[in-house]
């Protein structure tokens, strides 16, 4: 294993002095690792939580500041955040106007944050109402889930919904916002190569150099198969025809979000791009706005995933809104 840390066992918490270092409009809660925007709580505005296990990054601490989230609680590598680190990202984001929570759906992700909801509470009074992300069509339960994954989706609920929250709307309407958007997209992935957690130090699965993980899990889970390697052109279109065929993307337009997974250049993401662009225009989807780069990893895994969201007027609106976190910005 060939890693740029020192102990394993700190990798997180030493990210995180990093994150405080380099980004000062943000605020880290070292003691709880959470990660909050500065200005935090702010009065009247519906406050905005995410989190899971680390290794996806920028997903969910990348995603902290004005128009998307207000705290990320951040669990170790592969692990939940526990529901003491939850509650003080939901306590610490209160303004009054009630607590959304974006998660992921992986069973300790949800057992975690309904357990913290309960407990914000009990403690601080907040009123918190939970969107579960379940976009993944793979498979339909998995090693960490009992549904379908969250994943590509959720970094565009946190976009879509951080807008309307800061737009100052209430928390049913910023919750409505959020649901929408799970429910119109959808997302598929694929693995070149297993990831390495720090701590186990050797790969997470083992992939011949000559084969394919398809419908691979954020954490490395199995997909749908495992195929030979295949020209970029039969990769995309492996991720692309299961999407189209679980949803009917007929209308004004898509979001097109090709993600790296940690490991792949942007050289090879934006020929993937190409190839999942063409194959929408071969389908009739006309795409509205696109998003390439490497948003919701899988530590060093070389891969991608293809998430499309079938787009109306107001999210359209809401995607375009000004954003300014560390990993997404622009109008400002």
């Amino acid at each position: 294993m060939k890693k740029l840390i020192n102990d394993p066992a700190n990798v997180l918490s030493e990210s995180l002095l990093g994150v405080a270092a380099a980004h000062p409009e943000l605020r880290v809660d070292h003691e709880h690792k959470v990660i909050f925007r500065a200005d935090a709580p702010r009065p009247g505005k519906v406050g905005l939580v995410s989190g899971g296990g680390s290794g996806h990054e920028p997903l969910h601490g990348g995603f902290v500041g004005h128009g998307m989230l207000d705290a990320a609680a951040c669990g170790e590598v592969f692990t939940s955040p526990v529901p003491d680190q939850i509650t003080a990202a939901t306590n610490g984001v209160d303004g009054g106007a009630g607590v959304l929570h974006i998660v992921k759906n992986y069973t300790g992700d949800v057992m975690n944050f309904e357990m913290a909801a309960e407990m914000a509470g009990a403690t601080g009074g907040a009123e918190v109402v939970a969107v579960v992300t379940d976009d993944d069509v793979a498979v339909q339960d998995s090693l960490y889930t009992v549904g379908r994954r969250g994943v590509g989706v959720t970094v565009l609920v946190e976009k879509i919904a951080g807008a309307a929250a800061e737009a100052g709307r209430s928390l049913s309407d910023v919750a409505a916002v959020a649901r929408r958007v799970n429910a119109e997209g959808r997302s598929m992935g694929l693995a070149l190569t297993s990831c390495t957690v720090p701590a186990a130090g050797k790969p997470t699965f083992d992939l011949p150099a000559d084969q394919i993980e398809v419908g691979i899990g954020i954490h490395g889970e199995p997909g749908r198969t495992r195929v030979p390697l295949a020209p970029a052109a039969e990769l995309a279109r492996m991720l692309v025809d299961p999407i189209l065929d679980d949803l009917d993307f007929a209308g004004d337009g898509v979001l097109a979000f090709v993600n790296g997974m940690g490991g792949t250049p942007l050289i090879e993401l934006y020929l993937m791009y190409h190839e999942v662009d063409r194959l929408l225009a071969k389908a009739g989807v006309s795409v509205a706005r696109s998003l390439v780069g490497n948003y919701i990893t899988s530590l060093d895994m070389a891969g991608c995933s293809v998430t499309l969201l079938k787009l109306d007027d107001e999210m359209l609106r809401l995607w375009d809104a000004p954003v300014r976190t560390p990993a997404l910005r622009w109008g400002l």
